[in-house]
């Protein structure tokens, strides 16, 4: 029954919404990821740190890329080319351009109405950009419920078990030692708190990342003479062209989508909570940065992944095995043995990474829902620790088809809201886009300008004299300010 749910949500429901919604926001907005692509890197470029009392952009970055970076980019990657061929790799493709517009705007509404803790921290997200910009706390709440509910619990529990099995196998380890020594690690960063999970993230999301990509680019440059036909075999199977797969192009599509949304979480809904940490001049900086990440993640690190598997000779249409024994046989067959190892290693790693981040997601809603409940924030952790470790021992696709539906449904809400709040984060666009036109290379925002929104004067304190003039009395928006002209 959870099966049949979760087939028409997605099919039905979720991937019109996704790509009409995304082809809305791209064209409304003038394809705001393409004419900003090259502006992301340079926004990414000076904003390492933001001082010690406060996250930087680069900083929600690597949280970001904790969790966009987990199973589903070799996972979730197997089982797409699994079932759809290897068109479903376009379809991932096309839906992660789409997907950049998506979280452009939802991570930069996710700045826009966040709210300071009291503590130089802030706080936001699908939930909060709900109640403060629509004026609807009970679907603030529902937001919060199915973040808690998907993330929180069941897809940590999945991970787990993933990851376990996949130690078992290369390495022989029992699940329950496994499950047992990730939920102590876990334990520990939890209780230092979003500045902890985000010092961890610092450290091991650009290790996981580069680490992955150098084995797989090995892969791939050792059969670089395919990689052309390869492509072409690609783009024909995702329109029925190639004969091999051309049964396969309806598959094709919805694993590609659904596979490429769940990896890049592109309007799910989840990114906004860690993108509205970061202490940063302007919204619509935010929401470039958390673009970017959605491009690594599909079109770095999917396309890895997705291309070992292809060029590895393993790979046969009909495939019957799990996604994880696919990138396994895969890397094996081209290095050796130890491509097994490797690849439970980096799994290790990514599930370790997003677990932190499914962690805040979880806690972030708690805040929103219950304010500073630190008994339950307790409560909260303990539970999520046993489910790790539950996880691991116990077969939990029963929880998979409960998770995917929530998820689906998450995204219902969350993309409805981006789309009632459209015109006033397009407003917030139009600003950044003056700034920038008149020569100001990190424009700021004025909170002065936008008194008819419900935002939080500490999170952005109105700003006193020409546009891109910062306010000298808050450090940390009055360093590294250059008005030096803007690129073009």
């Amino acid at each position: 029954m959870l099966d049949v749910i979760n087939d028409f949500l997605s099919s039905k429901v979720l991937i019109p919404l996704v790509l009409g919604l995304g082809v809305y926001f791209t064209v409304r907005s003038g394809f705001v990821q393409f004419r900003y692509f090259p502006h992301m890197f340079g926004v990414l470029h000076g904003s390492w740190r933001a001082g010690s009392h406060h996250l930087s952009s680069f900083q929600a970055l690597t949280l970001s890329l904790a969790g966009r970076v987990g199973t589903g980019n070799i996972v979730g990657v197997g089982i797409a080319v699994s079932m759809g061929g290897p068109g479903a790799v376009f379809w991932m493709w096309m839906t992660a351009l789409l997907g950049m517009s998506s979280s452009f705007f939802e991570c930069t509404l996710g700045q826009l109405y966040k709210r300071s803790d009291g503590k130089g921290l802030y706080q936001g997200g699908p939930s909060w950009y709900i109640q403060h910009g629509l004026d609807k706390r009970w679907l603030g709440m529902i937001a919060a419920v199915l973040l808690l509910v998907t993330f929180g619990f069941a897809i940590n529990g999945l991970e787990s078990h993933a990851v376990s099995h996949s130690l078992k196998d290369a390495f022989g380890l029992p699940p329950m030692w496994s499950g047992l020594a990730i939920s102590l690690m876990l334990g520990a960063v939890f209780v230092g708190g979003i500045k902890r999970i985000a010092a961890v993230a610092d450290l091991l999301v650009p290790l996981k990342v580069l680490a992955y990509v150098g084995v797989t680019t090995y892969v791939i440059v050792l059969q670089f003479d395919q990689v052309p036909a390869m492509l072409m075999t690609i783009i024909k199977s995702a329109f029925g062209l190639d004969q091999a797969f051309g049964g396969l192009v309806g598959s094709a599509i919805i694993m590609g989508v659904r596979r490429g949304v769940f990896s890049n979480e592109a309007g799910l809904g989840s990114a906004p909570n860690v993108a509205s940490v970061a202490k940063i001049h302007h919204p619509v900086a935010q929401g470039a940065v958390q673009a970017l990440s959605v491009f690594i993640d599909t079109f770095v690190i999917c396309t890895c992944t997705a291309l070992l598997i292809l060029l590895s000779g393993f790979y046969t249409p009909g495939f019957e095995g799990d996604g994880i024994a696919l990138a396994q046989n895969s890397l094996a067959a081209v290095v050796g043995e130890w491509g097994r190892m490797f690849i439970s290693v980096v799994l290790a790693l990514f599930v370790f990474t997003a677990m932190l981040y499914n962690y805040y997601l979880g806690e972030n809603s708690l805040r929103f829902m219950f304010g500073e409940p630190q008994k339950m924030l307790i409560f909260y952790r303990v539970l999520v620790l046993v489910l790790v470790f539950w996880g691991s021992v116990e077969d939990l696709s029963t929880v998979l088809a409960f998770a995917d539906i929530t998820m689906t449904l998450l995204a219902l809400v969350n993309l409805v809201a981006m789309f009632m709040l459209f015109k006033i984060a397009m407003r917030v666009l139009h600003d950044y886009d003056k700034q920038r036109r008149a020569g100001i290379k990190t424009p700021v925002f004025d909170s002065s300008k936008f008194l008819d929104l419900d935002l939080d004067p500490i999170a952005w304190p109105p700003q006193h004299g020409s546009p891109g003039t910062i306010n000298r009395s808050d450090p940390v928006l009055s360093s590294n300010v250059s008005k030096q002209p803007a690129q073009a």
